[in-house]
């Protein structure tokens, strides 16, 4: 359960009037006391709501998502099934859209202390270990979408398990030089797809060069758009020994690829990421991860969290699937 100013003010030893006047900044308190009711705060992860109903009860019937980009097709995806299930209950959604230029836990960390919501979502938000724990002093319910921390629900997919499935159906082919197009390696998913793309060399023992594991140039979005995957195929096409087919971390990517061997005049098998509804109609192979259905079930976890705070966690780690389509004839 949240802590509230009741809870501050019996810990700081003081009267709600007093912790009202501190939130409110009145001359009235002495210096001594104002610092000494913050940190009780800031201990138990306490924020001031702007208005006097949230101070008073926190129930706002609302949601929210903390969503790194929300032009992408996978992110567009996951909230279609989290509005799918928010469908049937009384609740409304807010989108907070994390900015690539200032730190993700200080914009995640003011989310939280603003008690605006009942719980949050959050999807491919991306921390280190000890953050994800720093969190946990809000006593706010969290879903993580597309991420791991063993104190909070999940649902995700096995990154590394999907790019193994890809690659190792090219090598199985009879091909040699598989190449993969990635995003920026400091990306989370793309640690885990590089060591699904590794472990099929090792398990089929065809020879592993770093140099198969290619990104474009651009660093929007991580590299994850058209531009860096046309950027990135270029280069791919232009490898020696050239590459025999090539596995793509996104089908986003994949587009830009696609584009990138129609202007040179190159084809090679590719395999994409995400299943995208746009992959079925350009023909594109590619692994599948149940998008909507990760939104959907995350949503009813974190609904079950807000009727029931002492569940267990739960941890939902989906196996993605292999389709093919014409991109790999």
């Amino acid at each position: 359960m949240a802590s509230t100013i009741y809870d501050i003010a019996e810990k700081a030893g003081v009267s709600i009037a007093t912790v009202s006047r501190v939130f409110n900044r009145r001359e009235s308190v002495s210096e001594r006391t104002r610092k000494k009711v913050m940190a009780v705060a800031e201990e138990v992860g306490y924020h001031p709501q702007a208005n006097a109903q949230g101070l008073a009860s926190r129930k706002t019937n609302n949601i929210t998502v903390v969503v790194p980009v929300i032009s992408n097709y996978f992110f567009m995806e996951v909230l279609g099934g989290i509005q799918d299930k928010l469908n049937s209950f009384d609740y409304e959604l807010t989108i907070f859209n994390i900015s690539p230029s200032k730190d993700t836990f200080s914009q995640v960390e003011h989310v939280l202390k603003r008690r605006a919501s009942e719980g949050c979502l959050f999807i491919s938000i991306h921390l280190e270990q000890e953050e994800w724990h720093q969190l946990k002093r809000y006593n706010i319910p969290i879903t993580l979408i597309d991420e791991y921390y063993e104190g909070f629900d999940s649902v995700s997919v096995d990154n590394t398990e999907g790019a193994y499935k890809a690659t190792k159906y090219l090598l199985n082919r009879g091909l040699d030089r598989v190449a993969m197009l990635s995003a920026l390696v400091t990306s989370k998913p793309i640690q885990s797809r590089i060591k699904g793309f590794r472990r099929a060399y090792e398990e089929t023992g065809k020879a592993f060069s770093p140099s198969l594991i290619v990104a474009g140039d651009s660093t929007y979005r991580d590299g994850f758009t058209e531009r860096g995957g046309y950027e990135a195929m270029v280069k791919i096409l232009t490898l020696k020994p050239e590459a025999e087919a090539c596995f793509c971390a996104s089908d986003i990517q994949a587009v830009g690829a696609l584009k990138a061997m129609q202007d040179m005049d190159k084809s090679i098998p590719l395999i994409g990421y995400d299943d995208i509804e746009l992959a079925e109609y350009m023909g594109l192979s590619t692994i599948r991860q149940p998008m909507r259905d990760m939104g959907f079930f995350a949503t009813q976890n974190l609904i079950d969290r807000l009727e029931n705070p002492k569940k267990a966690v739960s941890q939902t780690v989906y196996t993605p699937e292999l389709i093919l389509r014409d991109s790999t004839e």
